[in-house]
């Protein structure tokens, strides 16, 4: 007896159409259609069925066969290096302010500090029609920047402030706001100084330099506490257990981010360590979190939401074919005072 394997069906997927809209108000497709564009087209009793039965039935427009199909898709793509890292969010609060106020939708993707994984989201974002790119990385591959030659939208490159931007830049200079921060440590007579570092991305590496250069002008050794894990509070105890092992004299610390600092306060807590009387801590990005504990963690305040309110009104500029005076924008930063020093 010959067995039979049968293959189960998917499941049909029940998705309003333009059409069921349309028999149910008892108008054309086309009708429908335009209203989608322009409600003002159709006449005002029929704007109003539409509009209820829309709302009735759950429609959503389909807009991926018409972006496909012009050269503009009235959206612009973000990419996020980390969905995890909170500061990301009001950086993207800061685009959407622009980006809605001026008819624009985002398209968000991720590529995890990955280089491949952003040729890869980047690609798939020019498929769609983007018609602007915004970006938190600076470093690509050289498919990445044919690609968005090829397609020429305007691009901002965010966050830092690269020697060789692809168009235009809003960021700040990470190695000057380390430099600056570290030379207080220095100043508060700190000596045996390590610098905490995770993911490894271009910026955690501009602040190791700022933090390499103050303690070079000072005469101290560098001391280089590193892991290729993606920064949290939690990993913050075992990057200070290391650092005690390998530095018993350990008085001061330079944080790449604020998740680091924050739980190395808590693991120097813990341990019984004084901050600052034996232990200074410093941190970076000033998350609000910061100014809540005790000690309150001095930090380098970055502007998140000003630099994407500012990357999103460049490139609203250039589809507007309006004049940018400044297409290298330096948004600078503030040394928020704590009380870790």
């Amino acid at each position: 007896m010959t067995k039979t394997t049968v293959t189960p069906r998917r499941p049909k997927k029940n998705r309003t159409t333009l059409q069921d809209v349309a028999d149910a108000v008892g108008v054309t497709k086309m009708t429908v259609s335009r209203y989608m564009r322009n409600p003002e087209s159709v006449a005002q009793k029929t704007q109003e069925k539409i509009a209820t039965m829309i709302e009735q039935l759950g429609y959503i427009e389909n807009r991926a066969p018409a972006m496909l199909s012009r050269s503009s898709s009235n959206a612009i793509g973000v990419l996020l290096p980390s969905l995890s890292n909170q500061i990301f969010a009001s950086f993207m609060q800061g685009v959407e302010t622009v980006t809605k106020a001026n008819g624009y939708e985002t398209l968000l993707a991720h590529f995890g500090y990955d280089e491949q994984e952003e040729e890869r989201k980047i690609a798939s974002l020019l498929s769609y029609q983007v018609d602007g790119l915004i970006l938190t990385a600076s470093n690509h591959t050289p498919r990445t920047l044919q690609m968005i030659k090829n397609a020429g939208v305007p691009v901002v490159e965010t966050m830092e402030l690269p020697p060789s931007p692809i168009d235009m830049v809003v960021g700040l200079d990470h190695m000057d706001a380390s430099y600056q921060v570290v030379r207080r440590i220095i100043a508060a007579g700190k000596r045996s100084i390590a610098y905490f570092g995770a993911r490894l991305d271009t910026r955690t590496h501009l602040r190791m330099l700022g933090y390499d250069k103050a303690m070079r002008e000072a005469g101290l050794a560098t001391k280089h506490i590193l892991t290729k894990e993606h920064s949290s509070f939690s990993l913050a105890s075992d990057l200070l257990d290391k650092a005690m092992q390998q530095y018993p004299d350990l008085d001061g610390i330079f944080c790449t981010n604020d998740d680091i600092a924050i739980g190395t306060l808590f693991a120097a807590q813990k341990r019984g360590i004084k901050v600052p009387e034996q232990l200074s801590i410093v941190g970076y990005n000033a998350l609000d979190i910061g100014k809540t504990i005790h000690p309150k963690i001095t930090s380098i305040d970055t502007p998140r939401f000003d630099i994407g309110q500012k990357s999103a009104e460049l490139i609203i500029a250039r589809l507007k074919n309006e004049p940018i005076a400044h297409p290298i924008i330096d948004m600078g930063y503030i040394i928020r005072e704590g009380e870790s020093i």
